[in-house]
């Protein structure tokens, strides 16, 4: 079987309202995303993702100027050395991250995908077996909003829907956070998981005064306390903090990855599947956070391709923790295939069917693929 095709389709869906959270330059009036085809001479299709909040088109050209002509004519069963091939196409000029490490992110889950369904089992179980039948999740939702209450209206409907751990974002006013924490915690009582995140917003030492105080509201984990660019000062943070630290959404690959286990800036780590490297390159990240003690709590911002390989890789690894579930709007996680992600009381299930058990809505593809 041999590759004949390899399509990238930047998707755009407009959002009603904007997404504010903290150190944000580009306002989110839309959830965006790369999503890969690749096709078999059989006729097989495989979907991946890449995980781009702004420009999917520039993902796309990669794709199509620099990893397709690797591509046709190989072995969909190949995914170790096309990864590896894909990765020295540009890593010695440079490119290891961005767009060309989100691009090969895309190509890999589909390769996966395609593994999986030439072989006629689910992805999880071509990674070596689920520890899991079920993978937990925790709701990334709480966004920075000028009124408590509407942040606690929507934490009820969480808890209401199953969640028992949510995601609150911080950043913009200390005091104002740090009683909206409080609030929440008495709202929600002991037994909900509440993680908070800056978003890279601070310093190191403002990022410990306001850790010592969220550690006092049993605060699950503080997340990028300090900018991805600054792994000393993330460091210092988890050294004087006594509860988890978690990073790791904005690096891409093992290499990436392994600056921050040799600094001890996290206890949490959450590579993301749609831009650090795919499935292949993500599942040698956690083999790595285990040989450091580091749990790994995957980031999942995209639609329904990252959403679907995430918890595929999710539930074949011994040090995972938990796993994001974005409940902000996007219709691109929501609308894209023909059933919605699985979940149920606190838990994603995982389809029992070949690859990632996903079928496009053609429709809804169309709809929100982004015009030229």
């Amino acid at each position: 079987m041999r590759i004949t095709s390899v399509e990238a389709i930047p998707l755009e869906a407009p959002l009603e309202k904007l997404v504010n959270r903290a150190r944000q330059t580009v306002p989110l009036k839309a959830r965006r995303s790369l999503l890969v085809r690749i096709t078999t001479d059989e006729g097989l299709v495989g979907l991946g993702e890449g995980l781009t909040p702004v420009a999917p088109e520039a993902a796309a050209k990669v794709v199509e100027r620099v990893l397709a002509p690797f591509l046709i004519g190989r072995d969909p069963l190949d995914s170790e050395p096309i990864w590896e091939k894909l990765y020295a196409t540009n890593s010695s000029r440079g490119y290891s991250r961005g767009y060309q490490m989100i691009a090969i992110s895309a190509v890999d889950i589909a390769l996966w995908d395609l593994k999986g369904l030439i072989l006629g089992q689910p992805v999880y179980r071509l990674l070596g077996g689920a520890f899991l039948d079920r993978v937990p999740v925790y709701a990334t939702g709480l966004m920075i909003e000028k009124e408590t209450q509407a942040i606690l209206d929507l934490a009820q409907e969480y808890y209401d829907q199953g969640f028992r751990a949510m995601k609150l974002k911080i950043g913009l006013d200390d005091a104002q956070d740090l009683e909206t924490v409080r609030t929440l915690r008495r709202a929600l009582g002991p037994e909900v998981r509440i993680m908070v995140d800056a978003n890279g917003v601070y310093d190191s030492s403002t990022a410990l005064r306001i850790g010592r105080r969220l550690q006092e509201l049993d605060v699950f984990w503080f997340e990028e306390p300090t900018p991805p660019e600054d792994l000393a000062g993330l460091a210092r943070v988890r050294a004087g903090l006594d509860f988890y630290v978690a990073a790791g959404e904005c690096e891409y690959t093992r290499f990436g990855f392994r600056e921050l286990f040799l600094k001890e800036a996290v206890d949490v780590c959450q590579p993301d599947v749609a831009r650090a490297g795919g499935i292949t390159e993500c599942r040698r990240i956690a083999a790595l956070a285990q040989a450091f003690n580091v749990r790994y709590a995957p980031h999942a911002w995209g639609g329904a391709v990252c959403l679907a390989a995430t918890g595929h890789l999710a539930a074949s690894l011994p040090n995972f923790l938990i796993c994001e579930l974005d409940r902000v709007p996007n219709p691109l996680r929501d609308e894209l295939t023909l059933e919605p992600p699985d979940f149920r009381d606190g838990f994603l299930h995982l389809p029992d069917r070949p690859g990632l058990g996903l079928a496009l809505d053609e429709k809804a593809l169309e709809r929100y693929r982004l015009k030229a």
